[in-house]
């Protein structure tokens, strides 16, 4: 079984809106909706938006596991508007996410490996990521797992909910 990373684009929207419907199905069955909802994001057009956005301004990769697309990450220059960039350059991580059919299979960790040669064949020493910091911390804890360390934490506003809560963290490449 081998894992490849691959560049992305727009053509692969839809794959991409797939690991999302996998994830939230899975979450919703976990009894977790917080973190991404209850909606497919194929069905949900600020997801389907952000998606596009991501993947056609960013540095969109896919990790193909024996040559099945099975998670995603974007890379970008800067994090969402609802964070402040640092005050130095970096890369910022955006819409990991995984077929859970390859939960546990590497996939995710291989992407984030990715993201950080990236980063630093770019001559940037900062990458950093934020995430949900809500129920069991297990998100948290997979990017600890994967060498960054918490920076800061933050809430956004839902509408129909008070707040989302969220957790930046960030690794030095060298």
């Amino acid at each position: 079984m081998t894992i490849n990373i691959r560049k992305a684009g727009p053509d692969d929207i839809p794959v991409i809106l797939g690991m999302f419907d996998s994830a939230v199905q899975w979450l919703v069955s976990q009894g977790r909706t917080r973190q991404w909802g209850t909606t497919p994001w194929s069905e949900n057009p600020r997801a389907v938006a952000m998606i596009t956005r991501y993947v056609t301004e960013g540095s969109p990769y896919i990790a193909e596991y024996d040559g099945v697309p099975a998670a995603t990450l974007t890379l970008t220059d800067a994090p969402g508007e609802y964070l402040e960039p640092a005050d130095e350059p970096e890369r910022f991580i955006h819409i990991l996410a995984s077929d859970r059919r390859f939960k546990g299979l590497g996939t995710g960790a291989a992407l984030l490996a990715h993201a950080v040669e990236e980063t630093r064949k770019a001559g940037i020493s900062l990458l950093r990521v934020d995430c949900y910091a809500g129920d069991d911390g297990k998100l948290v804890a997979f990017y600890e797992n994967n060498g960054f360390i918490p920076a800061e934490s933050f809430t956004v506003a839902v509408p129909g909910d008070d707040t989302w809560p969220g957790q930046v963290l960030a690794r030095r490449v060298r």
